[in-house]
């Protein structure tokens, strides 16, 4: 049988490289990869919007927040796979200014924080995270818009009441810079972020020790992306959804081998590796179904806290057509 063409898009993340340049072949699939390139957010962020809106290509990287709205509102126009290239811990993500008043995660506690977006996969995360440090979401004023010119987010969802859209030609950096807020939490650095001398610095200068106790607490690296599949695609073949998934798995694990055996992305990259295998195991990065419960059970349960979904939507549902036999 004649392997069938399918065409996905997503970010030129390194992980997924041995599926670009064809080191790693699904089984019986003729794969193309369209990815963005320079690790460009625009760039991605077209990719995204290509996987769901462009008919001449079978899906791509989508936002797990994404899918799981569709699910809530009865749209099962897209499989998802347990495939996940786009991980972030989220304690790095939070900045404020470096000659402002917050110094610790009590003093948020009141204070106006700024985010890029209401309903993204993130912006969940990042609302896990501050429960996880004390602070709940819902203690804090709400505004959400562009954390910088250039750099736009969606913004496709209804603010609930208390949540304050950004004025038009206003920026979540330059807000925070004038006093009009206390934080942001942002994806992309700001545009001022220095770690040491610039006007916005993270709340958490040692960010990593911090993001370690939130793993060890949870045992969850925060899954945002996710890969999903056209479902007219996939009811015509549906074993596509597995070999496609193993073949995600399979380039991953090639990526992290090649990074244990060549370890020279960074002058200290094999020893970073070696602290982290040791909190996280060898496999840090993981995809696959069962892998992966305990955080989207955590991503389902936050959103449907934070008023994003209207009911809990179990993750057998969430990726119920992969789970067909």
């Amino acid at each position: 049988m004649a392997a069938i063409p399918v065409r996905l898009t997503c970010a030129d993340y390194a992980r997924l490289a041995p599926l670009m340049i064809g080191d790693v072949t699904p089984d019986g699939v003729e794969l193309s990869l369209i990815h963005g390139t320079g690790g460009d957010w625009p760039a991605r962020a077209e990719m995204l919007r290509r996987a769901l809106t462009d008919p001449a290509v079978d899906g791509g990287e989508a936002s797990m927040a994404g899918h799981l709205r569709r699910i809530d509102n009865g749209d099962r126009s897209f499989v998802a796979l347990p495939v996940f290239p786009l991980r972030n811990f989220t304690a790095r993500d939070l900045y404020v200014r470096n000659d402002g008043s917050i110094r610790t995660p009590a003093d948020l506690i009141g204070k106006r924080v700024g985010m890029y977006d209401w309903v993204a996969s993130g912006s969940i995360w990042y609302r896990h995270f501050l429960n996880f440090v004390g602070v709940p979401p819902a203690r804090l004023e709400w505004w959400i818009g562009d954390v910088d010119k250039g750099w736009t987010a969606q913004h496709n969802a209804r603010l609930p009441q208390g949540v304050h859209p950004v004025s038009e030609g206003r920026f979540l950096s330059e807000m925070l810079l004038a006093g009009d807020l206390d934080a942001i939490y942002s994806p992309p650095r700001p545009a001022r972020y220095h770690p040491k001398d610039g006007p916005i610095v993270r709340l958490f200068r040692d960010c990593r020790a911090v993001e370690r106790d939130y793993y060890r607490a949870t045992g969850i690296y925060p899954p945002q992306h996710l890969i999903v599949l056209r479902r007219a695609v996939w009811e015509r073949d549906k074993w596509l959804a597995k070999s496609l998934a193993e073949a995600f798995i399979r380039s991953n694990a090639m990526f992290a081998q090649a990074q244990r055996n060549f370890p020279y992305v960074s002058p200290w990259l094999d020893s970073e590796l070696e602290e982290t295998e040791a909190l996280m195991g060898a496999d840090f990065h993981q995809d696959g179904y069962e892998r992966n419960r305990i955080a989207i059970e955590a991503f389902c349960q936050q959103a449907f806290d934070l008023g994003i979904t209207s009911r809990r939507v179990a993750v057998e549902e969430y990726f119920a057509e992969f789970l067909e036999d």
